[in-house]
């Protein structure tokens, strides 16, 4: 699937979940998935759990996540050592 027709399935609303990025026709924020993911859920766990949602739906929020942070810029947090 195309980066087009992934991110085609995150929205962003103003009135569902104040304004943050949710999968589209869920009130599932794309942080929540993210948050899943980083804590150790599997893709097939959180795909039991919600079942409206899609591997695509998690693709994408994964994707949504690499574009947002594509022209951020990081400063470390603390040198290696220190």
């Amino acid at each position: 699937m195309k980066d087009k027709q992934l991110l085609e399935r995150i929205v962003v609303d103003p009135k569902v979940m104040v304004g943050k990025p949710v999968v589209r026709g869920t009130r599932l924020t794309v942080e929540f998935i993210l948050n899943l993911l980083a804590h150790g859920a599997t893709i097939e766990e959180i795909l039991q759990e919600y079942k409206g949602l899609t591997r695509e739906d998690i693709q994408a929020c994964i994707l949504f996540a690499t574009k947002a942070l594509e022209s951020t810029e990081f400063m470390p947090l603390a040198t290696e050592g220190a």
